[in-house]
């Protein structure tokens, strides 16, 4: 038994998200639900083969974020995984469209966060078993934790309380 952790390398902290899915036509499906939603979207888009010519496939309208995307998905290198780097939204702006595709079987995270990828390794090749997305909670949040949560939300996703 062979269980390894890969980091998702994400120098500038860019939100994420991170999932499974079963068909090669995930990338152009997943590129349309992304452009379709966010007009003017930054995003790279990698998606690992699991049969036939086993590549990484890719696409995106940002080439940095589509090699950072592919570079890591080629290390993780799970059959059928695919990685979305966003640039300009957030990924609840694209959830719903990426979870309402077909061929998407599973998120294991979106997330800005540190990621670790834990991977269970066989002769065949590699499966996922989960993901470690930030870090543990350091305790319980009091009156002015709360009031500052609700003052970032507001600043950032100009969320109404």
């Amino acid at each position: 038994m062979d269980i390894k952790t890969i980091k998702i390398k994400n120098p500038n902290n860019l939100n994420l998200i991170f999932g499974q899915t079963h068909f090669i036509k995930t990338v152009e499906d997943i590129y349309e639900a992304l452009v379709t939603t966010v007009p003017g979207i930054k995003f790279g888009l990698a998606f690992a083969e699991a049969s036939g010519s086993r590549l990484v496939r890719t696409a995106g309208t940002d080439q940095t974020l589509e090699k950072l995307a592919s570079q890591n998905i080629l290390t993780i290198g799970a059959g059928h995984s695919f990685l979305i780097i966003l640039g300009n939204c957030f990924p609840i702006n694209v959830m719903p469209a990426i979870k309402n595709l077909a061929e998407v079987c599973h998120i294991f995270c979106a997330t800005a966060n540190l990621v670790e990828v834990i991977i269970y390794q066989t002769k065949q090749g590699r499966a996922i078993l989960g993901v470690v997305d930030g870090e543990s909670p350091k305790g319980i949040e009091k009156k002015q934790n709360i009031q500052e949560r609700k003052d970032f939300l507001r600043k950032t996703l100009r969320y109404k309380f």
